[in-house]
């Protein structure tokens, strides 16, 4: 993976996702990473004539109990560029009596390397 300190961040969404029954992390952090992504375009792909394998994304998620992610099936959703997912202590588990409800945050940032003579094509 590129270094991202030297790349330009060109998009940061949020998004919250949660699982009512059966305290799914992972469910509830795919949720959050599709409410993110349901946020955002990038229409400087097709005006500027880039692909997207030139962009890095970064996906952190927040959630009570972070080793109960599967980081590899969250990445594989990621519809465009290159991903990594990340995970961290955060979002909040909910307990209702019987259940618990699990509720995740998103974190996801998109990079490109700088840029130099963009053209916009339309």
């Amino acid at each position: 993976m590129a270094d991202l300190s030297k790349m330009h961040r060109i998009i940061i969404e949020m998004g919250m996702g949660n699982d009512l029954h059966g305290m799914d992390y992972t469910k509830a952090a795919a949720r959050a990473i599709e409410d993110a992504l349901r946020h955002s375009s990038l229409p400087l792909f097709g005006v500027a004539g880039l692909g997207h394998d030139e962009m890095r994304v970064q996906v952190t998620i927040g959630v009570q109990e972070p080793d109960k992610l599967d980081l590899e099936t969250l990445t594989a959703k990621l519809p465009r560029g290159k991903a990594t997912v990340s995970a961290v202590v955060g979002g909040l588990n909910v307990p209702t009596g019987g259940d618990t409800i699990v509720v995740a945050q998103a974190s996801v940032e998109a990079f490109l390397p700088p840029q130099t003579g963009w053209q916009v094509t339309s």
